[in-house]
């Protein structure tokens, strides 16, 4: 029957194995400002972060530029690269998928994590990387990075950025949402201070779970930052959604969110925030 031919031929792009992630800025001579549309030359996006320098539009940068921008030098240790995606339901073609968003990102995983300083502050820190999605390695990274901040008595900063779960995993990537935030849960029962750090998008399972569980919740300016897209929510709830909805500035306005802060501002408001909990908890 024809609905259960599942290997025929794909119909659009999301069929043929989903949207090609978008290139991030460094992977382009010359761009276009999504927001202000005027002409970017890419050698100078070096000098602002990423960040457009006509309106200030912050681009997508891979994790391993983020934690050049944010931690100290040479402080970054990476661990738990050894925790990678399995296939566990031998889904139709996910290991090509997960081969090819490993061949465009140059990452074994979606997150990066390891122990590292900020502004001398050491703290536990993890990075999202953009062209992956949340499956239950990441679930297992982030889980044992709080468990290592735990015994270790540090604080955790984190940068999120995802589509979501990996419906390719089942329950299997699910159910990370209730793991890491089990760990989220004893970190800050411990007295320890977590601070995620909201990119655009943060999306899905991830909103739903440890990007809004932070102690002190920060995000980038213009980020979007929801469960489910507002397309869907307009077709489900029949009603046209308030302007700005699911941006950084709105959750701010609405109490999600506690501060939003410009990528070259970030380091040094991260090193204060590590710097005054550390005093008050006497560590």
């Amino acid at each position: 029957m024809a609905f259960l031919n599942f290997r025929r031929n794909p119909e659009n792009e999301l069929e043929a194995g989903g949207r090609k992630a978008s290139q991030t800025a460094v992977e382009k001579k010359e761009i276009s400002c999504p927001n202000c549309h005027r002409a970017i030359a890419v050698e100078k996006l070096g000098d602002t972060l990423n960040c457009c320098p006509h309106c200030g539009h912050h681009f997508t940068v891979s994790a391993r530029s983020r934690i050049a921008m944010i931690t100290d030098r040479n402080s970054f240790h990476e661990m738990f690269s050894d925790v990678v995606s399995q296939d566990p339901l031998q889904f139709h073609e996910y290991d090509q998928k997960l081969d090819k968003a490993q061949r465009s990102s140059g990452e074994n995983e979606a997150v990066v994590c390891g122990t590292a300083s900020i502004g001398g502050a050491k703290c536990c820190f993890f990075v999202m990387e953009s062209k992956f999605m949340m499956g239950a390695a990441v679930g297992e990274r982030l889980t044992r990075l709080f468990e290592h901040a735990i015994s270790e008595r540090l604080p955790v900063v984190g940068y999120t950025v995802s589509g979501g779960a990996r419906m390719q995993e089942g329950l299997f990537s699910l159910m990370q949402m209730a793991k890491v935030s089990g760990a989220v849960f004893k970190h800050s029962q411990a007295g320890l201070l977590y601070m995620p750090v909201l990119t655009g998008p943060t999306t899905g399972g991830v909103t739903a779970s440890f990007a809004m569980e932070g102690d002190i919740i920060l995000a980038e300016p213009g980020a979007i930052i929801g469960f489910a897209g507002a397309r869907v929510i307009e077709q489900t709830t029949r009603k046209n959604l308030p302007k700005g909805f699911q941006t950084a500035e709105f959750l701010l306005e609405h109490g999600f969110v506690d501060a939003i802060v410009p990528r070259s501002e970030q380091r040094v408001v991260l090193s204060r925030l590590l710097k005054l909990h550390a005093e008050r908890s006497g560590q």
